[in-house]
């Protein structure tokens, strides 16, 4: 990456333009960037613009920088005219170990040199995942959180022979987005958030396949228990709090033997036809007819009113 572009990168490539990728181009645009996307998915690009329509009126409240234009992103024909010329890479394609490997190769053969390459995985290894390239030095994981365009967390882990110098250009361009870059400092599967919300996700799973709750009564016990201070503090702090004067201490000593009782169950249950069911349901249930987009907005719009409150 020359100076310029490590001062202030101004063309972001997006490669792969679903969910996450979409997100991406969004937060990029109403930063003032001009965002470059490829998907060789049919219909791509239309998915890819109505998603950051959809997106724009969150990021207006939220407040655009100068220059911020839904105008300034652009959809490329092929892999190597996103890439080139772009000051940074994003790629966004199906958590596929063998489909990274290989896509992360051909970016890689085509981003000028010095370029940082991320990898928007949310759990394979990046030594796995850059070994096809011949520049690994630049390759690294940055895993954003959904929506991309208002969390603010991105998770950066590098593989065995990323360079130090990547990681803090990574962290430099997604500060510049405005995000919080957490370097994860071992490269472990799942990183640190995926690894805290999957143990979430396996209890919820096995509560409402053995007859305990149903999603609606989990997601309940979320929001208006632990939610709403996970919005600002998280876990280590809460208990450290639980534990009075003597904070965290008396709390270990006091609570740290129910750590054996068997309330929580490690292995995910089999997903069975019945369980799919009553999570299609319950979840079917809780939407009351809003469809992905409207959901979208309204969580959206509490989304920017905790941050605001919180300062995220």
């Amino acid at each position: 990456m020359t100076d310029a572009r490590r001062a202030r990168a101004r063309r972001l490539a997006v490669i792969g333009a679903g969910v996450i990728g979409s997100g991406w181009a969004a937060r990029a645009l109403a930063k003032g960037l001009d965002v470059i996307a490829w998907d060789p998915a049919p219909g791509a690009e239309a998915r890819l613009r109505a998603a950051v329509a959809n997106a724009w009126p969150a990021l207006e409240r939220v407040g655009l920088s100068q220059g911020a234009s839904r105008r300034r992103l652009t959809f490329a024909g092929d892999l190597e005219i996103a890439v080139a010329g772009a000051d940074f890479v994003q790629e966004n394609a199906p958590e596929d170990e063998r489909l990274k490997r290989s896509l992360l190769a051909h970016i890689d053969r085509a981003a000028d040199p010095g370029v940082v390459i991320a990898s928007s995985s949310s759990g394979l290894l990046p030594t796995r995942i850059q070994a096809r390239c011949r520049h690994p030095e630049r390759v690294l994981i940055g895993h954003p959180f959904n929506p991309v365009y208002l969390l603010p967390l991105v998770e950066v882990v590098a593989g065995a022979r990323t360079k130090a110098p990547a990681v803090r250009q990574a962290s430099a361009f997604y500060q510049q987005l405005g995000m919080r870059p957490l370097h994860v400092k071992r490269e472990v599967p799942g990183y640190i958030s995926d690894r805290l919300q999957e143990a979430l996700w396996r209890e919820a799973l096995h509560l409402v396949a053995d007859g305990v709750a149903t999603t609606q009564e989990i997601d309940d016990a979320i929001v208006y228990g632990p939610g709403l201070r996970w919005a600002f503090m998280g876990t280590c702090l809460a208990f450290h709090m639980a534990g009075g004067d003597d904070g965290m201490r008396h709390m270990l000593e006091q609570f740290g033997p129910a750590l054996k009782l068997p309330w929580t169950k490690l292995r995910a249950p089999e997903l069975t036809p019945q369980l799919a069911r009553r999570m299609v349901r319950g979840t079917t249930a809780q939407a009351n007819g809003r469809s992905i987009k409207q959901l979208e907005r309204w969580r959206d719009d509490q989304l920017i009113r905790i941050m605001s409150v919180t300062g995220a």
